[in-house]
């Protein structure tokens, strides 16, 4: 009896443990949002800021909530209706509202932030234009079905099981930039973005500093992607005793994650070096995330010399691919997100066999170009239906005059730098008369 009862002990505390660290690493995916908002925030004009920031909040708090009442739902019933097992309509929405254990819903939080991690993408692609009721618009249905129908089709057991994307290299960051690239290409460019005869006119950003330490915040919260996916801190074993988690797994995913990383700047600092004899801040930082977009699908099963060539590719891919959407396509990805999210999660997920921990197949080969292909296509498609859509009804994008003066002013009345360039304002709304002009010392001339 006394063995039984020792037995339920630890089987408790095992259970809070590896709880606690689920929400752990939850709540480090979740402050991701933060190095998004900076990240986002610092690559578009002054004038745009408050309203990338607000899609940025809005992102989370409509999104979370929908992914809650329907997507979560929508993703089990998918995995049922296409993998050919056992599902019920209602029993796939009501499993989550009202689950056999309440700890159930642990596991819904830690699915609902890499939810909201891909709906967060799509907003840096179409800064500077887009409407705010558009982007929530399809914020909505990213959450209740575009992306649900993703997960459906592989985590949940759909007919894309064998895809392996361990940890949304695919499934979140691919999908995420291929809806950016799509919807910036529905709503068009900028304005003065391109001229008639195609050629690119240079809009940048208006902090380099928010944008790198934008970088580094989702730098340091992808080890909640990645490792925290791995990791289950305690196991209990067949006869009741407890042991540590298979940190040998866990240690080969913090290793992978790591050398993709820093191999990603490394390898987009030198393609940026070839092509203008110079190192641009804002490729090292982009690259930095190619490299760990690239190798977030197959961290857990590849071999470290192959994480550093995923790094690699995926970091040199970025200045090369956004060059082709700029030029080539004449889309305005105004935050790159489809070469650090799009082709980055493409080029990981499709390197997988080549360095597989368990050596090449073709069979594994021929799943991640399939799990590829169909993910692609499905967001391509929806993605161009929803803001076509919107377009139609003139719903898609705010009015030159809007635009042209922000939409930190048009769309929310505000101004993010109020001083900048602008006399100071007195408490009564009227400005104060200076009659010295000041020096750059600071003093007044006389």
């Amino acid at each position: 009896m006394n063995e039984l009862l020792m037995q339920s002990d630890l089987s408790a505390v095992v259970e809070a443990v590896n709880l606690v660290w689920v929400l752990t690493v939850t709540f480090l995916i979740f402050f991701m949002h933060a190095g998004f908002a900076m990240l986002e925030a610092g690559q578009v004009r002054s004038k745009n800021v408050a309203n990338q920031l607000t899609k940025n909040l809005l992102t989370w708090s409509v999104g979370v909530i929908v992914f809650f009442l329907v997507g979560a739902g929508v993703s089990t019933l998918v995995g049922g209706l296409t993998g050919g097992g056992s599902y019920s309509v209602m029993g796939s929405f009501t499993d989550v509202w009202y689950p056999g254990e309440t700890t159930a819903w642990v596991g819904w939080l830690f699915g609902a932030v890499f939810a909201m991690t891909a709906a967060t993408i799509v907003s840096g692609a179409v800064a500077g234009r887009a409407k705010l009721r558009a982007y929530v618009t399809y914020t909505i249905l990213l959450a209740a079905v575009i992306y649900p129908v993703v997960t459906g089709l592989t985590w949940a057991g759909g007919f894309l099981v064998d895809f392996h994307d361990f940890a949304g290299g695919m499934i979140v960051h691919g999908m995420g930039g291929i809806a950016g690239l799509t919807a910036a290409w529905v709503i068009g460019p900028r304005m003065d973005r391109f001229n008639e005869d195609g050629s690119v006119n240079v809009i940048p950003g208006h902090s380099l500093t928010f944008a790198v330490l934008g970088t580094l915040v989702l730098a340091f919260g992808w080890y909640g992607f990645n490792v925290g996916t791995a990791a289950a801190p305690l196991a209990m074993a067949d006869d009741g005793s407890v042991t540590l988690g298979s940190f040998s797994y866990v240690g080969r995913v913090a290793l992978t994650t790591t050398l993709a990383m820093g191999a990603g700047a490394i390898g987009a600092a030198a393609l940026s070096t070839m092509k203008t004899g110079k190192v641009d801040t804002l490729y090292v930082a982009n690259g930095l995330l190619a490299g760990l977009v690239g190798i977030t699908s197959v961290t857990d099963a590849v071999i470290w010399p192959g994480a550093l060539v995923i790094g690699l590719l995926a970091g040199a891919q970025l200045p090369i691919v956004f060059e082709f959407v700029e030029k080539r396509l004449n889309i305005d990805d105004v935050c790159a997100v489809f070469p650090v999210h799009g082709s980055a999660g493409v080029l990981g997920a499709l390197l997988f066999p080549f360095f597989s921990t368990s050596g090449f197949s073709v069979g594994t080969l021929v799943n991640q170009v399939t799990g590829v292909v169909v993910i692609a296509l499905w967001t391509f498609a929806a993605t161009a239906v929803v803001f076509t859509v919107l377009k139609s009804i003139g719903q898609a994008r705010v009015t030159p005059e809007h635009e042209q003066a922000g939409l930190d002013s048009s769309e929310h009345g505000v101004d993010t730098y109020p001083e900048f360039g602008k006399p100071d304002v007195a408490a009564d709304g009227g400005s104060f008369e200076f009659d010295s002009s000041v020096r750059p010392d600071g003093g007044s001339e006389e």
